[in-house]
């Protein structure tokens, strides 16, 4: 391995020994750089309050040890100064933290071939429950099919219920998908999805603000939501409970302004009961399919949706007037034009030739001086 940077060794050593997101780390590297706060952490020795709590990582860490032994398993570490570097996790220097977590990441293991600047440049995250209903799971594998046809990347977790759904939908059509881990990118979180996240990694990208061989943690999830978020340029919330981890990614998706979005669900269900309150009370967006994803996140003008409405009837093509002498015509037993002109309201001279127009279009038909319904109307 060649030489390694100052900066880029000590944000290998910081990625490490920190916990992901600790504002407290994110902070003072955003502001001094990551050289000089190694250093100061180093000279500080177990005294005060961020150096206590990372002395004895400190100790063990080597950088060069790190990197050789995730490149030996097809893991790359990327920093701010590297060309891949999602340019939209910026945006989380600006942002309040959240349960303790936030700042821009020191760095960020990589496995895969995807490129994280092409693969995050129009990217939308989809997540929700793990505990996902038939429908939720359905709604959001659509979704993530719709995204991936149209060339978007969807970003989830990789988690049960929802976040599976969305990468499999994805990946059904050739779709590029990204998924962000609270655990190091070599190990499978959950256990059961270690193929789906070895396919990921084979064909899009793997990411973690973790280091290598790092355990998940709830404090861990925490921080990971900020950067699915922070990826994409809008969050898809497909089912979630009150007190579900994906409104964390709602919140943080919100404070860092990109578009909010939820799907709806019955609303005696419990799984869709915290989307109702993203929808009622923090404006999310309703969103039934990925082609009204796609128009939410499009620049404007672009993936503009027609009103739905129902196929237009010969009837829709009336005048008022025709209808109005249409509704008086009996359905069975026929009548004069008078009796006609008396229930619409009309004078028979404008009856008759409304008659006449219905007759043509098939409408009504006429028999012995009389007027009726047809009955079998032109469709």
């Amino acid at each position: 391995m060649n030489r390694l940077a100052p900066e880029r060794a000590a944000r290998v050593v910081l990625s490490r020994v920190g916990e992901p997101g600790d504002p407290r780390l994110t902070g003072l590297v955003a502001e001094l750089g990551a050289e000089e706060v190694l250093a100061a952490l180093r000279r500080q020795g177990d005294a005060g309050d961020l150096g206590d709590d990372l002395a004895a990582r400190l100790h063990q860490a080597d950088p060069v040890v790190e990197l050789e032994h995730a490149q030996r398993q097809g893991i790359r570490f990327v920093t701010p100064d590297d060309a891949e570097w999602p340019a939209a996790l910026a945006d989380l220097a600006h942002a309040p933290s959240l349960h303790e977590r936030g700042g821009v990441p020191v760095g960020l293991w990589v496995k895969g071939p995807g490129r994280l600047d092409a693969l995050l440049g129009q990217a939308v995250a989809v997540v929700g429950s793990r505990s996902a209903t038939t429908y939720g799971a359905s709604v959001a594998g659509e979704i993530g099919a719709d995204l991936g046809r149209a060339g978007r990347t969807v970003v989830s977790g990789a988690a049960f219920g929802i976040d599976h759904a969305a990468h499999r939908g994805a990946l059904a059509v050739d779709g590029p998908t990204v998924a962000v881990l609270a655990c190091g990118v070599d190990r499978a979180y959950p256990a059961a999805h270690r193929r789906l996240l070895d396919y990921i990694a084979e064909v899009g990208a793997v990411v973690s603000e973790a280091a290598p061989g790092c355990a998940p943690t709830r404090i861990r999830f925490l921080a990971r939501n900020r950067l699915i978020a922070a990826m994409s340029q809008g969050a898809v919330v497909v089912e979630a409970a009150i007190r579900s981890g994906a409104l964390n990614t709602a919140n943080w998706a919100a404070g860092l302004s990109r578009t909010l979005m939820g799907v709806p669900g019955p609303v005696t269900s419990a799984p869709s009961a915290g989307v109702h309150q993203l929808i009622r009370m923090r404006g999310a967006l309703l969103v039934t399919d990925g082609a009204e994803v796609l128009e939410a996140v499009a620049p404007a003008g672009t993936h503009t949706l027609a009103p739905v409405q129902e196929p237009a009837r010969k009837r829709d093509l009336l005048t008022a007037e025709q209808r109005q002498v249409l509704d008086a015509v009996p359905v069975q037993r026929g009548v004069g034009t008078a009796k006609i002109a008396q229930t619409a309201g009309l004078a028979p001279h404008r009856v008759e030739e409304a008659l006449g127009d219905l007759r043509t279009a098939g409408f009504v038909e006429h028999a012995s001086g009389r007027w009726r319904l047809a009955a079998q109307p032109s469709a």
